[in-house]
């Protein structure tokens, strides 16, 4: 069982990518709390370096660190972002659902596909001129 996340957490995504920045986006827009801080990897001020994490690593897939420095990769990375929504919506109960026996082997594989198309995925428009797309409110 994955461990609990301590907030605040710290969300990695890929701010150039259209679909991933859209998602992360609809996170921080729902997170009344400050329980989110979006990081955009994509930034040319982005330093992998001091997460101890590769960029390469960061850029494969959705990363988020909590506040204890546990670190959440992929399909757990949902789960923990999940974890600052309340139960009766719709993030909550996925972050229920996801941990199940029969759905996460699926969500895995399902997760492990979408990283593998993500480099072909369509790119953020003009409106971000400078190659990063910052959405975050902090």
């Amino acid at each position: 069982m994955t461990v609990s996340p301590v907030f605040p957490l710290r969300i990695f995504y890929d701010g150039s990518c259209s679909v991933c920045a859209s998602e992360v986006e609809r996170y921080g827009r729902k997170d009344r709390e400050g329980r989110l801080i979006l990081v955009d990897i994509s930034a040319p001020d982005f330093k992998a370096d001091s997460f101890g994490i590769p960029l390469t690593e960061f850029m494969y897939q959705m990363h988020a660190i909590d506040q204890n420095g546990a670190v959440y990769r992929g399909v757990d990375a949902f789960w923990a972002i999940w974890q600052a929504f309340p139960g009766f919506t719709l993030p909550g109960l996925g972050g229920r659902l996801i941990m199940l026996p029969l759905v996460n082997p699926f969500a895995r594989l399902c997760y492990r596909a979408f990283a593998g198309i993500r480099g072909y995925l369509p790119k953020r428009r003009t409106e971000c001129a400078t190659g990063s797309c910052r959405i975050g409110r902090r």
